[in-house]
């Protein structure tokens, strides 16, 4: 629950920052009539919109888990992840399809101080926003917050780039707008690869291989742990679920329980993204509790 609160929290403040940006370089996409900034524009709009499904996400992962759920609804980050690629990518098309228009139809601009200005701006808003939602994200061990920080950060040198093709226009190169335009619509394609490959791994109950060596270690110290035969984990939102098999001494036997319960205390230190871990016991000569 509390992970969920600061997850909501951090959508809830990069919402306003970004929403403000927007507004301030769609102020400039009207009287400068900049496809590069209305290519940035869009996308940073876009941004600010996957923090809706996400936030939906965050609280309904606080409803407990039922007969049919009995996961619980942690899942639905990664649902809101997916949304996510496709915002991006509808986002990634109009704003290629309106710069490669403006290509062959040049129009020219006007006020392109305000241009550089509003591109600097957009960077200082995501650059704000992907920092936030990075920390906060890593904290509460969600994927998808993480995913939507780094996504923030490219925007934020997307921006950089309508400050190039402004600086480009000044110098006698009109064309720099659109081209500028063009490149950001593809930087959006590339990062969406690295996005798609994180959630995907997600749903299909990828883990980090640091996460395993950090449970591995920990069960292992536990005294009368003699050896791990099994470990699995997976991410059900922000939260972890695991279950293990470890090997005891057959003289060990009878106090196997409360082995199981010392595991269970190492496993809630090294992991506090942990919710539940379901531990098996087996003796050296394979006989399991």
């Amino acid at each position: 629950m509390e992970a969920s609160v600061e997850g909501v929290r951090a959508l809830k403040i990069s919402l306003v920052v970004l929403l403000v940006t927007t507004i301030l370089q769609f102020a400039v996409v009207l009287i400068s009539g900049s496809v590069a900034l209305f290519a940035d524009t869009i996308h940073n709009f876009s941004d600010a919109l996957t923090a809706v499904p996400l936030w939906i996400a965050f609280i309904l992962g606080r409803r407990a888990a039922s007969r049919r759920y009995t996961f619980g609804y942690g899942r639905a980050e990664d649902l809101a992840g997916l949304f996510i690629i496709v915002v991006v990518l509808v986002s990634a098309i109009v704003a290629g399809w309106q710069s490669i228009d403006r290509l062959f139809h040049p129009q020219p601009l006007h006020n392109i101080g305000w241009v550089i200005v509003a591109g600097v701006i957009g960077f200082l808003g995501n650059e704000a926003v992907a920092v936030y939602r990075i920390r906060i994200g890593r904290k509460i061990g969600s994927a998808a917050l993480v995913a939507d920080g780094v996504h923030a950060r490219t925007d934020g040198f997307t921006s950089l780039a309508v400050v190039v093709g402004g600086v480009g226009v000044l110098l006698g190169f009109p064309l720099a707008d659109p081209i500028v335009g063009i490149v950001i619509s593809v930087a959006i394609m590339i990062l969406l690869i690295g996005t798609v490959r994180s959630i995907g791994r997600r749903l299909l109950d990828s883990i980090e291989p640091d996460l395993i060596d950090r449970a591995e270690r920990a069960l292992r110290e536990v005294d009368g742990v003699v050896d791990v035969n099994q470990l699995q984990l997976r991410w059900v939102g922000h939260r972890l679920h695991g279950a293990a098999e470890i090997v005891v001494p057959d003289d060990a036997w009878a106090g196997a329980e409360s082995v199981v319960h010392e595991a269970e205390h190492h496993m809630e230190r090294a992991m506090p993204n942990l919710d539940h871990m379901a531990i098996r016991v087996a003796t050296v000569t394979g006989a399991t509790l």
